[in-house]
């Protein structure tokens, strides 16, 4: 039984669906696509089309800039922040400090210390009291303009410079996330990039596989053709029937039925490859492997290092990456829990200012402090962030041995399937000399007039199928082996 990878289901899939699809002839439309230069296209040369033209792939490489972006800011963090805020206030009223003119008492000095300088009652001696309060002699008058200030127009602004000091380990962890954020990205491009080839040599392929096709149903209707031609002779001289004319006729048509079905599909197969290539649909490239074909006839090896294997793979390297940053959140909502300590100096101004006196114009100083923040107790809300966060570190880690395990089975599968396809290989390239020399053997006999049409028809059958087979089998095995290659980390491509 041939192999069924996923790779192969797509190019069945494909295969079925060109087959299926009776558009216009062939001939029309391959007089409508223009082609590439007159020259013959490399599977190499489609490769680098697609990943030139790629949108997926272009998305990517803008997130791997955007990855850089970020960890450049997660490294200002470092950095001391400078800042300027300023603004303007208009107030309805001034400011007094006093509510009416004020009169202050005088104090004097007796020899022994200061006392108030009071009014004395003639008759008694007395300090002179007037509403309960003694009265001074003399005091200082006190208006209330003197404590009143402009404040109708405020004008103020300051720098303020602030360096982190301690953060709680939460900036280191930044900057590795977003070291970590860069390299997943790039991982995820190369990824994406071997998804993009893989399909670009399963269309490349199946327009081989289908030109290979459509070039054996002209043989074949050749074949048929010509025996036609012979029966036709026979009947003329008598030694065959008319049903015999028959029997070939319908098998004629049938291959002209087939024939058109293979130049339909060969068409559509071209504008899928030239889609995927980023081309317009309708362009003609004629691939260097419809005129040269060529299977890799290496054996395929039967065990690996699956270490290595891992290191290659770039699904598993991203998910690597993915448990570095989950471990790097987790140290980020750790942060949470400890103390913060943080350098601020400012410089501002204002006017008016009270720097000597109230004056209106502008007036500035410095200050130079810090800020330190303790977190004393939050109900665990910060201890459940961080198990949260350690949790689905711990999940990661379990998806990747997951996924490795799967790697396991993908590679012994693809290897497995890479090798039956090699044997399919070999034993239909076995028949197809068997159905030749058949065909051969036949055909010889008919003229002999040993042989009759039927037999000739059924050799011819037989060839075709041992040919159709050997096409099959070919094609399988440059997908087995590119998939096997993909599977093993190891598919080579030119990178842009």
């Amino acid at each position: 039984m041939r192999p069924t990878l996923p790779h192969i289901h797509f190019y069945r899939g494909l295969k079925a669906a060109v087959s299926l699809a009776l558009i216009a002839s062939s001939a029309t439309m391959q007089a409508q696509m223009p082609e590439i230069g007159g020259e013959t296209v490399s599977l190499d040369s489609c490769r680098a089309m697609a990943m030139a033209n790629n949108k997926q792939l272009r998305i990517q490489a803008e997130q791997i800039r955007a990855a850089g972006y970020q960890k450049k800011e997660a490294f200002a963090a470092y950095l001391p922040q400078i800042d300027f805020a300023g603004g303007y206030v208009y107030n309805s009223n001034d400011i007094n400090i006093l509510g009416a003119d004020q009169h202050l008492p005088i104090m004097n000095f007796d020899g022994q210390g200061y006392t108030f300088d009071l009014v004395t009652n003639p008759a008694t001696g007395l300090p002179l009291v007037v509403d309960g309060k003694p009265v001074p002699k003399q005091v200082a008058y006190l208006p209330k303009s003197a404590m009143s200030f402009d404040m109708h127009n405020v004008f103020f602004g300051a720098v303020t410079l602030t360096q982190p000091i301690f953060m709680g380990g939460k900036i280191v962890a930044m900057n590795k996330i977003t070291g970590y954020a860069e390299e997943l990205a790039k991982s995820m491009h190369e990824n994406g990039a071997q998804d993009i080839i893989y399909a670009v040599d399963a269309a490349y392929w199946q327009v081989v596989s289908l030109n290979a096709k459509k070039k054996l149903a002209v043989s074949y209707v050749a074949l048929l053709d010509t025996l036609h031609r012979n029966v036709q002779a026979m009947i003329d001289q008598g030694v065959a029937t008319r049903s015999d004319l028959l029997t070939v006729d319908v098998k004629l048509n049938a291959a002209n039925v087939d024939l058109v079905k293979v130049e339909n599909g060969l068409s559509l197969s071209r504008m899928a490859l030239a889609q995927i290539c980023g081309l317009p649909v309708n362009t003609q490239m004629a691939l260097k492997d419809e005129y040269a074909p060529h299977t890799d006839d290496a054996p395929v090896a039967t065990t690996y290092n699956m270490p290595d294997v891992y290191s290659r793979r770039q699904d598993l390297h991203a998910l690597e990456l993915g448990i570095k940053i989950a471990d790097q959140q987790s140290k980020i909502a750790m942060s949470s829990m400890l103390p913060t300590a943080a350098l601020i100096g400012s410089y501002t101004v204002s006017n008016p200012n009270m720097n000597d006196g109230f004056e209106k114009k502008f007036g500035g100083s410095w200050h130079i402090g810090g800020v330190i923040r303790i977190p004393l107790w939050h109900w665990g809300g910060n201890y459940n962030k961080y198990r949260a966060a350690r949790t689905q570190a711990n999940i990661m880690r379990l998806r990747l041995e997951d996924a490795k395990e799967m790697v396991d089975l993908q590679v012994s599968q693809a290897a497995y399937k890479a090798r039956e396809a090699m044997k399919t290989y070999d034993m239909t390239r076995a028949n197809l000399r068997q159905a030749d020399e058949n065909l051969r053997q036949a055909q010889l006999g008919f003229k002999a007039g040993v042989q009759t049409t039927d037999n000739v028809m059924e050799a011819q059958t037989a060839w075709l199928k041992a040919n159709s087979e050997n096409i099959d089998a070919e094609i399988d095995v440059c997908l087995c082996r590119v998939y096997l290659s993909k599977v093993l980390g190891t598919l080579e491509y030119t990178h842009e």
